[in-house]
């Protein structure tokens, strides 16, 4: 074991921390703003979050740092109790009503959760470090509230630590900010540090419990990857396993056929407008072609967006817009499928099961007549909203036959194409049918492949664009 030694008032203490890999010891020195462990189980997340915010306390005197997990329980359990087991009491003393550690140098640590409607128990205060463990069950939003808490008037640096795992309802942000570093304005990639762990690089793991990467040897492929080697495309819990970017995401059309029905669709909110467009064939299988996500529209602005993106010659069947639209509003005494009304988008009413409509998008993403056969919803690879959106969504921690509503942000793509699925829509009628499905004009080339330019050459056009 490794042992270090502090001084207080009452002479040197010493301590036992434990070893660190390279890859925890990389976690330590690391200086940037954020920084992120993990991306497999058994990398030894949770024992370096405890060793660095036990040495930071004891090098920075004064320091503040927060530990927050999502639950109590597990932050007890993981944090708490080995901490306590950790730190000698000439160091530090815990005081349990106040969840929080008294360093004999000035320094705290303060063990918090976070859960749902929590936002406001962290508006207001100050910490120089910040640790969360577990970041992929936060939302961005939380995420944001808590690094709003990296402040103060010491020149210690401010510094948040995170732990992760592919999954959760926070799979998107952490995978987004560390791993593809897709940054937005006011973001610097140079803020951002991910050091990937997996149990190899856990050799104390490996000693002591031989059978443990066995075990994640024998997990489903999808879990395997996400677990055992931390790949972040494999997300362990959506609640859409059967959606996979190379069976259901196809080129970009060059033209729509006219003989295809054609519906809009949309959830709508002055926090997002999620709109799809969506084309039905002769056999029935539906093409989403076209998307738009935009926020902060007023109902003129959202329906004119609609249709300014509806090309003249597009005929569109219907718009299918989600129950509430139909609701009263107490001011104008209009419900807001009115107001599109009268800003030139009518409206047809969709049903808000929940349930019902998830089981229907579900059997649309399976074959549509066979094993064999393509799915019955596929989607063109422009709509990078719903294709990523999609995939991220996971169960309902209280029902497992819904999904979770968080992350808010990504959900309104997906309760759009779910008002589609519950929605009895019609597919397109061939005038002197064929005995062939995919003969659209008797000249024996298949429909589906000539639609979408088939494969894709030197000189393949895009929607669009060239």
């Amino acid at each position: 074991m490794a042992y270090k030694s502090f001084k207080n008032s009452g002479g040197t203490v010493n301590v036992d921390l434990g070893d660190l890999n390279p890859k925890q010891k990389l976690f330590c020195q690391a200086r940037t703003r954020y920084v992120a462990y993990g991306g497999a189980r058994g990398g030894g997340k949770t024992h370096v979050l405890r060793v660095k915010a036990f040495g930071g306390a004891l090098t920075y005197p004064g320091i503040r740092i927060l530990i927050v997990r999502r639950e109590y329980p597990e932050l007890e359990q993981n944090i708490i109790l080995p901490m306590r087991k950790m730190i000698p009491a000439e160091l530090a003393t815990y005081n349990g009503a106040m969840r929080m550690m008294f360093f004999a140098n000035g320094s705290t640590i303060k063990f918090g959760h976070y859960g749902p409607n929590d936002d406001v128990e962290y508006q207001g205060l100050e910490f120089d470090w910040i640790f969360i463990e577990e970041a992929t069950q936060f939302t961005e939003s939380q995420f944001r509230t808590l690094g709003a808490c990296l402040r103060g008037a010491t020149k210690i640096p401010r510094r948040m630590y995170l732990t992760c795992n592919p999954g959760g309802i926070g799979h998107l942000w952490v995978k987004r900010l560390f791993v593809t570093r897709q940054y937005r304005d006011g973001e610097r990639a140079e803020d951002y540090t991910f050091i990937p762990a997996t149990v190899d690089d856990n050799p104390q793991l490996l000693e002591a419990s031989p059978e443990y990467k066995q075990m994640l040897d024998l997990l489903p492929e999808d879990v395997r990857r996400a677990w055992r080697y931390g790949d972040w495309d494999a997300l362990a819990g959506t609640f859409f396993p059967e959606f996979h970017k190379e069976t259901h995401v196809i080129k970009p059309f060059y033209r729509i056929p006219s003989e295809w029905r054609k519906y809009r669709v949309f959830d709508y909110g002055l926090d997002m407008f999620a709109c799809l467009w969506i084309a039905v064939d002769f056999d029935g299988r539906c093409y989403v072609y076209r998307e738009v996500q935009q926020s902060g529209l007023i109902v003129s602005e959202a329906a004119r967006l609609a249709l300014d993106l509806t090309p003249a010659w597009e005929h569109i069947e219907c718009t299918i817009a989600p129950p509430d639209m139909w609701n009263r509003q107490k001011d104008s005494g209009k419900s807001m499928a009115e107001l599109f009304a009268e800003n030139g988008l009518g409206l047809l009413r969709a049903s808000n099961n929940r349930i019902q409509g998830w089981m229907a998008l579900k059997e649309m993403l399976k074959p549509l007549r066979s094993e064999k056969d393509k799915p019955g919803l596929l989607v063109t690879e422009d709509c990078t909203g719903l294709i990523s959106n999609l995939p991220a969504i996971q169960h309902d921690e209280k029902n497992p036959s819904d999904c979770a509503t968080e992350p808010h942000e990504i959900t309104h793509i997906c309760d759009a194409i779910r008002y589609f699925a519950v929605t009895r829509t019609l597919g397109a009628e061939k005038a002197g049918q064929t005995d062939n499905p995919d003969d659209y004009d008797g000249s024996g080339i298949d429909y589906d492949a000539d639609m979408t330019g088939g494969d894709m050459t030197d000189d393949y056009l895009t929607y669009g664009g060239s």
